[in-house]
């Protein structure tokens, strides 16, 4: 089991990669500001999955990757983690109000993470290779890996608006 490299107040370095995350989020949130619900929800051709599905598995995986994998309890229910964990795909029309929940939870999360690494609450960590084939030993090599996996969330969310938009006619909005 990893332990948290310092056992004093987050780095410079991992409060950045956490601001990186928020901004990545608010990014994330802004693109999906500017599509319907069924447009989230359309899986384009050749795709194994959507916008939203994409959304909801970022919140997840950070809450494995830095509460789970410390031993700690995750700030989302059983029912969202098995939607959006690693290996699943979209099974239902997620509708606005989960949508909504979903977007406050993508804040809400982030906020409630910073203050328990503040509270130097994330003290064990257990080894975990990841699907990139990367180890990840401590609290600090999680939340920078995290960082990079909503990043190429993100990128692959642009990706799928792009083809949605192609495949359901919807013109891109005048800048």
């Amino acid at each position: 089991m990893g332990q948290l490299q310092s056992q004093q107040h987050p780095s410079s370095f991992i409060m950045k990669e956490i601001t990186y995350t928020n901004q990545t989020r608010e990014n994330f949130i802004a693109l999906l500001e500017g599509m319907n619900v069924e447009a989230l929800n359309h899986i384009p051709q050749g795709f194994n999955n959507n916008i939203i599905w994409n959304f909801g598995h970022i919140i997840v995986t950070q809450q494995i990757l830095c509460y789970k994998l410390s031993g700690l309890d995750m700030h989302v229910d059983d029912e969202m983690i098995a939607m959006y964990r690693k290996g699943t795909k979209p099974e239902d029309i997620v509708g606005r109000e989960e949508i909504e929940q979903l977007k406050q939870q993508a804040i809400s999360t982030l906020d409630q993470f910073q203050k328990d690494l503040d509270s130097q609450l994330f003290q064990n960590y257990h080894e975990y290779t990841t699907s990139f084939g990367t180890t990840l030993s401590n609290i600090e090599e999680g939340i920078t890996f995290n960082g990079m996996h909503e990043t190429l969330h993100l990128g692959y969310a642009m990706a799928l608006r792009k083809a949605v938009k192609n495949e359901m006619g919807i013109a891109d909005e005048p800048k």
